[in-house]
């Protein structure tokens, strides 16, 4: 018989906060460790770190392990296969399409996670979480929209939609909506194993199938996948131990107490804490439509979130 998960003593809610901050340092390690890396290289190595940092905790846990049932391991590795074939898709499609046509359609998790949470979770969404999760999907395509289009005396001036569905741009989009499909996956995957085996079991698995399977894309690559600078190394580390490990964890965490929907809509909040780090390291002020976007996406958020314990 599997263990039931630990009792938590922290409000699921405050360590999804935490993990919402930690992930919000992606993007700053990222673009310092891009001067060397290969983004699909840095996405294995990120993984690869984060699963041998949980080696000893696993060990730990190794009972809890090797009780598991054969539908929780496989849905375990189906898990960890989302997660790697997310960061896989999303990555490649910027090399495609636009950052903000990739960005876009990516930050549709959480609408694919309302979707299809009745149907694979039997967990209903009231009006109030739709509606917020519906602002907050808006605050964040404006977000992205807004490094393709500008203001000029004409008033908004975007690309034409015709280059959306035209050529390699099209695959990359459709890569980058492919990987928002994956993000979901994981996000319904891990709500459905969470509240019956524990964060580390859980994680520690996940973790370590989605590294493999990175690993093997980014060698097939053919990508350098050594001989990188101390510091890239160092943000290699940093991608494990703040976006991986602290950031997804806290997801992880709160997926064994929260809906499903609910935790992908909190995400949203993800490119507003970007944005402001971007602001303190890299020196990239943000524009008017992020901001006006930043404020839409917490008012989504906050709108879905009223009321919840």
């Amino acid at each position: 018989m599997n263990r039931p998960p630990e009792r938590h003593n922290l409000p699921p809610l405050l360590v999804l906060a935490l993990g919402i901050f930690a992930v919000s340092t992606s993007a700053t390690f990222i673009r310092l460790a891009q001067r060397e890396a290969s983004s699909i290289v840095l996405a294995a190595y990120r993984l690869t770190f984060a699963s041998l940092i949980l080696l000893p905790f696993a060990w730990q846990k190794r009972a809890e392990l090797r009780a598991l049932s054969r539908k929780q391991v496989a849905l375990v590795l189906l898990s960890g296969a989302f997660l790697a074939v997310h960061f896989a898709l999303w990555i490649t499609s910027l090399a495609y399409t636009t950052v903000a046509s990739s960005v876009v359609l990516v930050t549709t998790t959480p609408l694919w996670v309302g979707l299809f949470s009745p149907l694979v979770l039997k967990e209903k969404l009231n009006p109030r979480l739709w509606a917020g999760l519906l602002i907050a999907l808006a605050g964040s395509m404006l977000v992205g929209g807004s490094e393709a289009c500008r203001l000029d005396g004409a008033g908004l001036a975007c690309p034409h939609l015709n280059g959306f569905f035209q050529g390699k741009v099209f695959w990359g989009n459709i890569l980058a909506l492919a990987g928002a499909f994956m993000a979901a996956g994981y996000l319904l995957v891990g709500r459905k194993l969470r509240p019956s085996l524990s964060l580390v079991s859980y994680i520690s698995t996940v973790y370590s199938t989605a590294a493999v399977l990175l690993a093997v894309v980014a060698v097939l690559s053919g990508r350098p996948v050594s001989g990188f600078s101390a510091p890239t190394y160092l943000w290699f580390l940093l991608l494990a131990l703040l976006p991986q490990l602290l950031g997804h964890t806290s997801y992880n965490y709160a997926l064994g107490y929260l809906p499903a929907a609910f935790v992908s809509v909190a995400v949203l909040a993800e490119p507003i804490g970007s944005s402001l780090l971007a602001v303190l390291v890299l020196r990239e002020l943000p524009t008017l439509p992020e901001v006006i976007g930043g404020a839409v996406i917490l008012a989504g958020i906050g709108i879905a979130t009223w009321k919840r314990e």
